[in-house]
This record gives structure tokens, C-alpha cells and sequence, in this order.
């Protein structure tokens, strides 16, 4: 069966406005499903009040466990760890760092009486809730805890289902910010990559390397200039970097306080009638999307 098409808004760092059009375009944009891939710090739930359906537990790494009752303190496990994970304390026994393991169980192999095991952790959780603009699949790590890219696949994965299931055309994603590993999970399989940047020397820079990414994994990129307003100078130095890379700008979000005022109450910009010339600007977003993808 064919995958429904997949439109990850990213930004190549966190600030840039990247949510707030998602949560605005999730508002506004029918048939879809919503999916929050930015697993280490979620928070598009906020801006969509939810009715959470589903929770599940999210198993990372395996991380190795040492039983005390079986440990002969040999060292020899400490010694082939070469992640550094494994140490003795001042009673001569050895435990494992979680953070510092890498779960490549070398220790298991080494022990000469069996006293390490893999054990799976569980690294977080992630959840299908209702909102009143469509299904929304999310989650979040544990703070410190690794296997964002696979949480992103899984969550994407979810999404895919229910848009199946319910003959939804079309997945909105909140990708991370970067170009990570969850960027990479975000972007596969992607129909679109919406590109958030602002007019700032950094802007342009995170944009030309969130865009190298698209490339590589061949999806097509389209870009929207958030805060507009506040740099002239700038807004043109990215509007040459679109047409030497052949990218459109599909849209020139300009700067407005009523965005900050209306965050602060949970809302988006569309939400008012104070953001009136933010929200002409957004709608003309959902309006490119909606007849294109």
C-alpha cells in the first residue's frame, strides 16, 4: 500500500517560529494527521489541546546489568569495556553507568561466571490523542536518553496506520530542529520539507545546511521566512540562496508582538483577530499545501 503523503516542517535550530506554524497549520489545513517528532523537547501538545487515547512505553538500548550475587570481581569486564561504562566502587563491586553503556554487550561475552545481562530500558513514552482538528501522534525521551531517530520512525510509523485506517490523505509532521539523527528519521519517506528560517546571518547558514539534508534524501523542499520584518537585508540574501538553489519561498511571515502575546494564552496566531496580517500569511501556507500535497 502506498504511504499518505508526509509534510515535515523543520528549521536548522530551535526559535525560529518552526511549532507555532505547525500548530497553525494543523488548525487550518483538513484530512491529516498531526505527528510531534521533536521527541527531546515536545511541545506542540500545548498549543493543541488534547484528549490523550493511547500510552505506550518507549524501550531504547539494551544497557548491561551486573548480579552481585554472581559477580566473582574478576575486573575482567571493566577492563574490555571500551565506552568506559563499568566501574568498581570502594566495596570492590561493579556496577554499570546507563548513560556511559553502549549496549553492544561485549561484557556478557567476557564474564567468565555469567553475571551480566542486557536488559531493555525504557526511555520514554508516546501517545495517540485526539484533538479538535485530527488524530495527533507524540512522545518524549527521557531527558539524557538516546534512540530519538528510532521514537521519530515509530511515531511516523503510528501516524501511517491511522491515516490508513481512517482513508486520512496526508501526515503533518513537527520535525525537530538540526540535523540529526531525529531530522534524518523525520525526513524519510517525507512527501515535503517545509523549511522555516529567519533574516539573521545564522538563519541563512542553518538553512543552507538543513537544506543539504533534504537533498541527500532527495525530498523536495520548499522554504517560509518567519519574522520577516526585522531584517530587509537579510530576507533578500535568502530570497538569492533560494534561486541559486532552485527552492521557492512559499511564504514571508512578518514579525508581530500579538505571536508572543497570543503563545503566552496557549493560542496561535490564526486563533485572534490581533494577528490579522500573520494570519493572511499562514492561510496562504495552507492554502500551497493543501492543492499541492
Amino acid at each position: 500500500m502506498n504511504r499518505v503523503k508526509e509534510v515535515v516542517i523543520l528549521s536548522g535550530k530551535g526559535g525560529t517560529g518552526k511549532t507555532t506554524l505547525t500548530a497553525s497549520l494543523s488548525k487550518i489545513i483538513p484530512d491529516k494527521v498531526i505527528v510531534d517528532a521533536d521527541v527531546d523537547a515536545a511541545d506542540l501538545f500545548i498549543l493543541l489541546e488534547h484528549t490523550r487515547k493511547k500510552s505506550t512505553k518507549f524501550r531504547g538500548k539494551s544497557v548491561a546489568s551486573i548480579d552481585k550475587n554472581k559477580c566473582i570481581k574478576c575486573g575482567e569486564c571493566e577492563r574490555q569495556c571500551r565506552f568506559d561504562a563499568i566501574h568498581k566502587d570502594s566495596d570492590g563491586n561493579f556496577s554499570v553507568n546507563f548513560y556511559k553503556c553502549d549496549g553492544c554487550a561485549l561484557c556478557t561475552y567476557v564474564c567468565p561466571v555469567h553475571a551480566i545481562q542486557m536488559n531493555e530500558e525504557i526511555v520514554g513514552d508516546w501517545y495517540v490523542s485526539e484533538t479538535a482538528f485530527g488524530t495527533m501522534v507524540h512522545g518524549h525521551l527521557i531527558p539524557g536518553a538516546e534512540n530519538s531517530g528510532n521514537l521519530v520512525t515509530l511515531l511516523k510509523h503510528e501516524a501511517q496506520l491511522i491515516a490508513k485506517e481512517k482513508g486520512i490523505k496526508r501526515i503533518i509532521v513537527d520535525g525537530p530542529p538540526g540535523i540529526g539523527c531525529p531530522v534524518i528519521s523525520s525526513l524519510s519517506g517525507a512527501t515535503l520539507a517545509l523549511i522555516v528560517t529567519e533574516p539573521t546571518l545564522s538563519g541563512i547558514h542553518d538553512l543552507d545546511r538543513i537544506l543539504s539534508i533534504c537533498k541527500q534524501f532527495r525530498v523536495e523542499a520548499k522554504i517560509v521566512i518567519n519574522k520577516a520584518s526585522i531584517n530587509k537585508e537579510n530576507v533578500e540574501k535568502i530570497k538569492q540562496f533560494a534561486l541559486k538553489n532552485s527552492i521557492e519561498i512559499i511564504g514571508e511571515i512578518p514579525f508581530d508582538r500579538c505571536v508572543v502575546e497570543n503563545l503566552s494564552q496557549k493560542l496561535t496566531p490564526i486563533d485572534t483577530d490581533n494577528c490579522k496580517t500573520v494570519r493572511k500569511e499562514i492561510e496562504k501556507i495552507s492554502q500551497y499545501i493543501s492543492a499541492r500535497f
